[in-house]
């Protein structure tokens, strides 16, 4: 299973982002991104507190039994093991995290899940991998771009990179051409605007564009 996952990650190349969406929303917007060709789909725990681990987990639940496998759900600002395990119990199939904190790393891959930790310095990325991360999401990415890209990618060649932040439908095919594995897109697919109207079908068409590019 973990391997159909990153050949879906490697093949798809997006993962959306939802973050703050509330739960009578998640699946007509999982739904319209699934309309516009998204496959994989990123629900945040809450860094502050403000909505519980185990309320995360149950609506990662809700997505994963909808879904039944037609989109790969996984949990993302993952800062705990404790996370990792809930995210496991209700079915999501990947832990994405803002830092490399190699416990998250060992217990992601303890349970089978796949792994993909933020980093962003050569050291932070090569500790990453040996604790056994498949992907390394660089993050913040718009603070560096795509030079910075390549300079890290001509040591590092063994490693499938995401670019997360500041990724958008304008800047995606510079970031293919560079060598990046795949991207984490947030905001910019997921318009807070258009999900509080209701209006999905622009949301389905946001997808597309994105969709289009990778594709």
């Amino acid at each position: 299973m973990i391997n159909d996952v990153i050949k879906c990650i490697e093949k798809e190349k997006i993962v959306v982002i939802v973050r703050g969406v509330k739960k009578e929303s998640l699946i007509p917007l999982a739904e319209a991104m699934y309309e516009g060709g998204i496959r994989l789909l990123e629900l945040t725990y809450s860094a502050n507190g403000s909505v519980s681990d185990e309320e995360t987990a149950e609506n990662i639940k809700t997505l994963a039994e909808h879904f039944k496998g037609r989109m790969y759900i996984g949990a993302g600002t993952v800062l705990t093991e404790k996370q990792v395990v809930l995210t496991k119990k209700a079915g999501g199939k990947f832990i994405i995290s803002p830092d490399a904190f190699d416990k998250v790393i060992k217990k992601t891959k303890k349970l089978g899940l796949v792994s993909m930790p933020g980093a962003i310095t050569p050291t932070e990325i090569q500790s990453a991998i040996r604790a056994g991360a498949d992907f390394i999401k660089l993050f913040p990415m718009t603070n560096f771009g795509v030079s910075y890209l390549k300079a890290v990618k001509a040591p590092l060649s063994h490693v499938k990179f995401l670019a997360v932040g500041g990724v958008d439908e304008n800047n995606m095919a510079e970031y293919l051409k560079a060598g990046i594995c795949g991207f984490g897109v947030g905001s910019n697919i997921v318009k807070k605007d258009l999900v509080e109207k209701g209006d999905y079908k622009a949301i389905t068409e946001l997808a597309k564009k994105f969709v289009e590019v990778v594709k």
